[in-house]
């Protein structure tokens, strides 16, 4: 025959629950049996000790001696034994001869009957315990001798019957039973509402679902290329997945950063206090020593703040092509301003040979065309990168449309195929590109507006250096104009203070130096900034 099964709890708290109820049942039915045992042997011992001092009390008064001394004891010994039973709270008190001749018994038709039981110790004038099955059933009884003058004149017996003692026990395990009961409830109430509680917290999944969960969870988290960060109540880190710890630069993942707070971990200023702000962060662009990032964030609340949820994006590679396809439409728009004055100026050379001045046109032409020539020339013989070349040709132009002159020095030295593999056209791109937007809007609208470039080569380093004409930069703020989102100019719809931030970044991954001063060029202020990198061969020497 089968038995039907009990269903199983479902959730952990349920399970829970039933461990801890099964538990708490146990321990108080385990307590209830040892504190009954206990009880037992107590009340035993209890009656043992009742029943001994009860005797010992009969044998030794003067009264019972006296009346063992008597023609017939029993006339004055069982009122007396009967009012002992009644007193002294025992089931019967015997009083005997030495022969075993009962005296008294509770039960008269039993005088004058030997005593079933033991008697020989207490002949040799010992007083002794034991259980016995007599007359009324199974007892507690002591046996103690009447002595006078070394003689032992009687015997006196007094005892408790067995079930006289497991009633007496039977009352405490009520109680006993009853307290354990309530025990129980209690225990019971308090499990349900910690379990009830447990329950909410684990939205009601089992152990194994939970461990599921667990299980994706870390596979999620190792498997998803952007950052992952998460801080507790006291921003502290609480989660973080291996591709935060890399775009963060915070270690292998082996590092044990649980616990360590956002302030202890070594970010840039601007970053740090985004991740400390209380309010939601989106779209945010932060710079590191290597990387430009997206960061997002997203306080976790229930009631209260419980913690931050960060997501980190690495836009590093599309910020260069951003900056490259900047410097490519700049030289675009460049190319069509100048295919636009090619326009006006084939236009006056048409016009000026219908007109029949064929000489003052051959004249124009050759002085428009010379023009053009020499700053080709001029790009081209001091830059012989052509990336570099094809930038400054690009930002040549666009500066020359804001009004701004731009000039390639003279002391500019910079042969194609002298850069080595480490040092990519990329990176040239964003530091000089940025450094020269830079100088074109700082000179923009000044006398003489002119942004001057230098870039040239030594055995062991590139420098590029550009000044302006503009007001230059104070000296307070000279190392604030390299941080994210600093600028001297109103914010536009995407912000500013990237392009110098980029630059710095830049020339920290390539471990250079770069210096802003003020510009001593032809009197007229400005600011000049200077950037060296090192040259380094396939093996890490110098060239």
């Amino acid at each position: 025959m089968r038995f039907p099964s009990l269903p199983r709890p479902r959730s952990l708290a349920g399970q829970l629950f039933a461990v801890q109820a099964v538990l708490i049942a146990v321990v108080v039915a385990g307590y209830a049996l040892f504190t009954y045992v206990s009880d037992q042997r107590q009340a035993e011992d209890a009656a043992v000790r009742q029943v001994t001092a009860v005797a010992r009390s009969i044998a030794d008064a003067p009264s019972v001696r006296s009346a063992i001394h008597t023609s017939h004891p029993t006339v004055e010994l069982e009122p007396y034994a009967l009012m002992v039973i009644r007193d002294a709270d025992v089931d019967f008190v015997t009083i005997m001869n030495p022969a075993g001749i009962r005296w008294t018994h509770p039960d008269r038709t039993q005088i004058g009957k030997r005593f079933l039981g033991r008697i020989d110790p207490a002949l040799h004038g010992h007083t002794f315990t034991e259980t016995y099955t007599g007359t009324l059933g199974p007892s507690v009884r002591a046996v103690t001798p009447v002595e006078e003058n070394g003689r032992v004149i009687g015997l006196v017996s007094a005892g408790i019957k067995v079930e006289a003692i497991s009633a007496r026990v039977q009352g405490q395990v009520t109680a006993l039973l009853g307290f354990a009961g309530a025990t129980l409830l209690l225990g019971a109430v308090g499990t349900y509402v910690i379990n009830a509680r447990l329950r909410r917290h684990t939205h009601g999944m089992n152990a194994t679902e939970l461990s599921r969960m667990h299980d994706y969870h870390q596979a999620a988290l190792h498997a998803v290329r952007e950052g992952l960060l998460m801080l507790d109540g006291q921003y502290r880190v609480a989660l973080i997945n291996d591709g935060g710890r890399e775009l963060l630069g915070l270690g292998a993942p082996d590092t044990d950063l649980i616990g360590s707070s956002v302030a202890d971990l070594g970010l840039p200023a601007p970053l740090t206090g985004a991740l400390l702000s209380s309010e939601p962060r989106v779209d945010e662009v932060h710079l590191t020593a290597s990387r430009v990032l997206v960061v997002n964030t997203s306080p976790v609340t229930g009631g209260e703040r419980r913690g931050t949820v960060v997501t980190l994006r690495d836009v590093t590679e599309l910020q260069s092509l951003m900056g490259e396809l900047d410097s490519e439409r700049g030289f675009t728009q460049a190319l069509r301003s100048q295919a636009h004055e090619a326009a006006n100026r084939l236009h006056t050379v048409v016009s000026l040979i219908e007109l029949g001045r064929a000489e003052e046109a051959v004249e124009f032409a050759t002085a428009e065309l010379e023009l053009a020539q020499a700053l080709t020339d001029q790009v081209v013989a001091a830059v012989g990168e052509p990336v570099l070349a094809a930038l400054l040709l690009g930002k040549t132009a666009q500066a020359n449309e804001r009004g701004v002159e731009l000039v390639v020095s003279e002391d500019s030295r910079l042969d194609d195929g002298l850069l080595p593999d480490d040092l990519s056209a990329r990176d040239l791109v964003t530091i000089l590109g940025n450094l020269i937007d830079n100088a074109v809007d700082a000179a923009q609208g000044s006398v003489r507006a002119r942004v001057t470039v230098t870039a040239y080569a030594s055995d062991t380093e590139v420098v590029l250096r550009v000044s302006d004409t503009g007001p230059g930069v104070d000296p307070d703020h000279a190392d604030l104009v390299f941080q994210r989102g600093f600028s001297t100019k109103p914010a536009g719809p995407g912000g500013r203070g990237l392009g110098l931030a980029l630059v710095r970044q830049a020339v920290t991954r390539h471990e250079g130096t770069l210096t802003v001063a003020e510009s001593d060029e032809d009197g007229e202020g400005g600011a000049v900034f200077e950037v060296r990198l090192p040259l380094r061969t396939p093996t890490g020497g110098s060239r």
